[in-house]
């Protein structure tokens, strides 16, 4: 066979190394897609408690930062001197 625009001609690859390389291929993306959904279902779990979590803690965050706003207000009024 003549070299084509200065490359080797193709190396001929052994049958075995051929089903090795396919074998492995087709075993990385089975295993990637079981490891994805494995994950995945264990971050839907993660997100449900996260989402869960939060709506226990807004109306005590929310409480807090009222508590912050009317300080800040009382700080503010006692530097000025009037009422705001």
């Amino acid at each position: 066979m003549e070299a084509v625009g200065g490359f080797k001609p193709p190396v001929n690859v052994s049958p075995l190394i051929r089903f090795s390389r396919w074998t492995l291929l087709i075993a990385g993306i089975a295993y990637g897609a079981t490891r994805y959904n494995r994950l995945a279902a264990k971050e839907k779990i993660l997100r449900e408690e996260a989402r869960i979590e939060n709506e226990r803690m807004a109306p005590i965050l929310k409480a807090e930062k009222e508590r912050l706003v009317r300080a800040e207000i009382a700080a503010l009024e006692k530097e000025v001197g009037s009422k705001l």
